[in-house]
């Protein structure tokens, strides 16, 4: 079993690509409280370890060269995000199709026009499949596929 917060780190990247991708090329505000859920800051004013676990994912993907941000609005927020032009590509590639198959994404694949068999065989289709089936697992591999090569390869074989 895979430690709980590198599982919600996992679900936290997915669910930020997916927000900038369907926002790209347009700058948005990127919400802790939109990815993590709502947070209760204690009697101090300090946000919960969920809530800063979810902004530190955010600050990794910049780090990371994922996305590129103004600045950062207190732990609330990332203020005017927007994908890198290498995660934009990353995301926008077609996926392996064994890939595809192992998180279940290309069912009735055949019967579709290649440009719609195409979208669906894109990184950022395998995150937003993987989302909806809530599947902490899907995700994580959805997430290490795209983005760490050595994973996609152990997840094929």
């Amino acid at each position: 079993m895979a430690d709980i917060h590198v599982e919600e780190f996992y679900k936290d990247v997915a669910v930020a690509l997916v927000q900038l991708y369907a926002a790209f090329p347009r700058r948005i505000n990127l919400f802790v409280e939109d990815i993590a859920g709502p947070d209760d800051p204690d009697e101090f004013g300090l946000h919960s370890k969920r809530h800063m676990a979810c902004f530190g994912a955010l600050l990794w993907l910049e780090e990371e060269g994922l996305l590129r941000y103004v600045d950062t609005i207190r732990q609330e927020a990332l203020d005017q995000a927007v994908l890198s032009r290498n995660a934009l590509i990353r995301l926008s590639s077609p996926a392996p199709q064994v890939l595809a198959r192992k998180l279940k994404t290309q069912n009735h694949a055949q019967e579709l026009p290649p440009s719609v068999q195409h979208d669906l065989s894109t990184y950022i289709s395998l995150l937003r499949g993987a989302l909806k089936s809530g599947s902490s697992s899907q995700i994580s591999l959805a997430v290490q596929s795209a983005f760490f090569t050595d994973a996609e390869q152990s997840a094929i074989h």
